[in-house]
């Protein structure tokens, strides 16, 4: 494959990616987006009454920006490492 089709490719893929990220905000109109650890909690809570958690947090971030900002730190990380293990797949797999 040349570098003019990778290009095409890389592009398409990309503009795909931010057609699904923009096309659910459009439909949903003032949606909440919480994690599953709030839904979490509001179930049980709303099971057992007087239920309490079994520990706390170590530490809680001091804002709402520094926790999402932690979370996509951590989930860059997490792709980075398996972009990088596949791509040693294939160039191990393209060396034999």
């Amino acid at each position: 494959m040349n570098n003019k089709n990778l290009l095409i490719k890389n592009l398409f893929l990309l503009l795909l990616v931010i057609i699904i990220a923009i096309i659910p905000m459009m439909f949903v109109k003032d949606g909440e987006f919480e994690g599953a650890d709030g839904q979490a909690e509001e179930a049980i809570t709303e099971i057992v009454s007087d239920y309490e958690p079994w520990f706390s947090n170590i530490w809680e971030p001091p804002s709402g920006e520094i926790e999402s900002m932690l979370f996509a730190l951590q989930a860059a990380l997490g792709a980075g490492f398996i972009g990088y293990f596949f791509g040693r797949l294939a160039q191990k797999n393209a060396a034999r």
